[in-house]
């Protein structure tokens, strides 16, 4: 047995309620014995304690052939999202930002359940973007309460009990589809202070016919209806362009390192450019994200995240681990180089700030000429609610 899970049998065992988001990789996994595998691990969930919160956040989307919309969506919304999560604070601190991706009701999927975990909970964001604008509709069925079972015993949850944890799922069949019971996986989520939220695509009275409120009643979360055929509206501003400026700017301030380096560094633009191709709105959605240091973290490639991180770790990197620019140079050249880097960014990411806040309220003014007809989407939907479930929480703005 590893050290997680003795720890987690040990947390459970104490009755600890609360959990946090681990790389368990069950979900996608084709191995004899899995079913009785998950129904052990959703007996018993991974613990991991930190001291500062988190925010955490399970997508669940379903990838059947009606579900193209929904999908498209879920691209157009994700920096929405992120950046809804970087406004909360906690005591005045900012809590690090995880989010994992789920698919579920594909054909495709090889998995009993047709469900598959697409990511772990992980603040690489770009990681999350690549996943999402690889899925792929495919008809299947959709068990919602498998996916949540899945979801609620293999992801990494948090211990610190001020840490808000979040499941959405999203579709359109029946929410009690599937041998297993969604109020028992919902109830047992819940004891784990992981809250279910449901976002039916259809009409509000057919998603109460079908259970969804049901499993948001249950799951201590909310229950929302969208359209999930309409186009997201977007809302240009003056201050877009200038924004997007600043992104190209802020590439040039990270420094790549280690054997995959080069491969993030590039992962990096093709996220940018997947953004950029849904609208421009979601472009400079990505960019403010993205100078947002407790969402957008690259330590595990980049210098400057990772000298802020481990102050030593320019002492004992190797030099074929560096980029070209800074082969055959010192430790203290290094130190500089990467030190010039990092003051630039705080630089760009100030300027990115106050764009943004001024964008935000353009925005705002002129939503409420038009209304709320307009915010009929999965984006708007989480976002309504992760405001409403951090005030619970004793989170603010």
């Amino acid at each position: 047995m590893t050290t997680l899970k003795i720890l987690a049998l040990t947390a459970a065992t104490a009755f600890l309620s609360s959990g946090s988001f681990s790389e368990i990789r069950c979900s996608n996994s084709n191995t004899p014995g899995r079913e009785a595998l998950i129904q052990n691990a959703s007996a018993i969930p991974a613990i991991t304690t930190t001291k500062d919160n988190k925010i955490q956040v399970a997508l669940l989307l379903d990838t059947s052939n009606s579900m193209d919309g929904l999908i498209d969506q879920a691209k157009s919304r994700l920096w929405n999202i992120v950046n809804t999560l970087t406004t909360l604070k906690y005591n005045g601190q900012a809590p690090q930002i995880e989010i994992a991706l789920y698919e579920y009701g594909n054909d495709g999927i090889r998995d009993e359940n047709y469900i598959r975990q697409v990511t772990p909970l992980t603040q690489d964001l770009d990681l999350v973007s690549e996943k999402l604008f690889a899925l792929r509709t495919n008809g299947g069925n959709e068990y919602c309460g498998a996916v949540i079972r899945d979801a609620s015993a293999n992801l990494n949850w948090d211990g610190n009990e001020k840490s808000m944890k979040l499941i959405y799922i999203a579709g359109n069949e029946p929410f009690d589809q599937g041998k297993i019971n969604y109020k028992e996986v919902i109830s047992k989520a819940k004891n784990k202070n992981i809250y279910t939220n449901t976002i039916f695509c259809g009409s509000r009275d057919e998603g109460t016919q079908t259970f969804w409120q049901d499993g948001a009643v249950t799951g201590g979360g909310k229950y929302f209806n969208i359209d999930s055929d309409r186009k997201v509206i977007y809302i240009e501003t003056p201050y877009d362009v200038r924004i997007s400026e600043c992104n190209t700017k802020l590439n040039d301030t990270y420094i790549y390192y280690g054997s995959h380096g080069s491969e993030y560094k590039l992962k990096q633009a093709a996220q940018d450019k997947n953004a950029e191709v849904q609208s421009v709105s979601n472009y400079v959605e990505r960019t403010v994200a993205k100078s947002k240091k407790n969402a957008y973290k690259n330590d595990h490639w980049d210098l400057v995240d990772k000298a802020e991180k481990d102050a030593d770790f320019i002492t004992t990197v190797k030099e074929d681990a560096l980029p070209a620019e800074l082969k055959g140079k010192n430790k203290e050249e290094i130190k500089k180089a990467v030190a010039a880097k990092s003051a630039e960014r705080g630089k760009i990411q100030k300027e990115i700030e106050e764009l943004s806040k001024k964008r935000q309220s353009f925005i705002d003014a002129e939503m409420k000429k038009r209304g709320s007809s307009d915010s009929d989407d999965l984006g708007k939907a989480i976002e309504s609610s992760i405001m409403e479930l951090a005030k619970k929480n004793g989170y603010s703005l």
